[in-house]
């Protein structure tokens, strides 16, 4: 497996470990009855180191990024003409006329 696999792992990891710091802090914060104000520094470090790695990991592992454009060279695996299974050809439309003749007036 690649670097970057791993890189996701880590971070869904720490973002886990974050949240449940987060967690125990909360039930410390109960038992000696203070108020919550936020989460401490070194869970929110976790929490932006966590991320980040999951960011890169998440544009890294999926692979090369094709062109989207119908005319480029790297998508000539299917050619429109000759892939003849999706198209339909019966359907509600045969229900109305061919040719409808109203004149707005």
């Amino acid at each position: 497996m690649k670097l970057g696999f791993f890189v996701g792992v880590l971070g869904v990891l720490l973002l886990s470990h974050a949240a449940y710091s987060t967690i125990q802090y909360r039930a410390l914060l109960k038992i000696t009855e203070d108020e919550f104000t936020g989460a401490p520094i070194h869970v929110i470090g976790e929490l932006i180191l966590g991320l980040v790695l999951c960011l890169w990991a998440g544009l890294t592992v999926p692979g090369k990024f094709l062109s989207i454009l119908p005319d480029s060279d790297e998508n000539r695996v299917v050619s429109l003409s000759s892939n003849m299974d999706f198209m339909i050809f019966n359907h509600r439309g045969r229900a109305f006329p061919a040719a409808i003749d109203l004149k707005l007036k």
